[in-house]
């Protein structure tokens, strides 16, 4: 009786089997890894976006702590400024009180010399001159403010920047032609700045 040969047949199926359950195991090996960086992927994304919310979140409230900073800021000093003018109309107008009593005192006065039948030469000139304390007092306190009347000009070429024409006349000479004749209203300046042209006759 001869002996029969075997075949390899199981030994090759069971190598087969080995090699497909490594290759799944690779495979599935590979989709591990793919998922867990896929998920670090999509875990990285998220705390970038979290990041991003509270950085944003920081900037708007500094921007609205900012905001109410400068709204107060403005605020104070558009008071600041609204006091100031205020105050300084405020310390002019209280200096001008004493003159207004000056004023009353001298208005009594004339009307004193008024009601006399004959009022003496002195006496009308002691109201004359009460008058006139009261009219340098007046400018003492304005210059005080730094607003003083601009000097005379009369026989000056006339000044666009300085005069106010009001009307033109003849000339009496020619050399008076383009001159101021006469001075209607007095000029003023507040510092540096005209506030009031001196109004002029000027000659043609």
């Amino acid at each position: 009786m001869q002996k029969q040969e075997t075949t390899p047949t199981t030994d090759t199926t069971t190598e087969a089997q080995t090699e497909a359950n490594v290759e799944i195991t690779e495979v599935e090996d590979i989709t591990s890894t793919e998922n867990n960086v896929e998920n670090k992927q999509k875990a990285s994304s998220i705390n970038m976006v979290e990041q991003f919310a509270a950085e944003l979140a920081e900037s708007k409230d500094k921007y609205l702590r900012l905001y109410a900073e400068f709204e107060n800021y403005r605020r104070r000093t558009a008071k600041e400024k609204t006091d100031l003018i205020v105050t300084a109309g405020e310390k002019v107008l209280v200096s001008m009180l004493p003159i207004l009593d000056d004023f009353e005192r001298s208005m009594k006065s004339i009307q004193k010399t008024i009601d006399k039948e004959n009022p003496t030469d002195t006496e009308i000139m002691a109201v004359k001159d009460g008058v006139g304390l009261i009219f340098n007092k007046m400018l003492r306190i304005l210059g005080q403010q730094n607003l003083k009347p601009i000097e005379s000009t009369i026989g000056q070429v006339f000044d666009i920047d300085k005069h106010e024409s009001i009307t033109q006349i003849p000339a009496p000479s020619e050399e008076m032609i383009g001159k101021v004749i006469d001075e209607v209203e007095k000029g003023y300046t507040l510092g540096e700045k005209i506030v009031r042209f001196t109004k002029v006759v000027v000659g043609s």
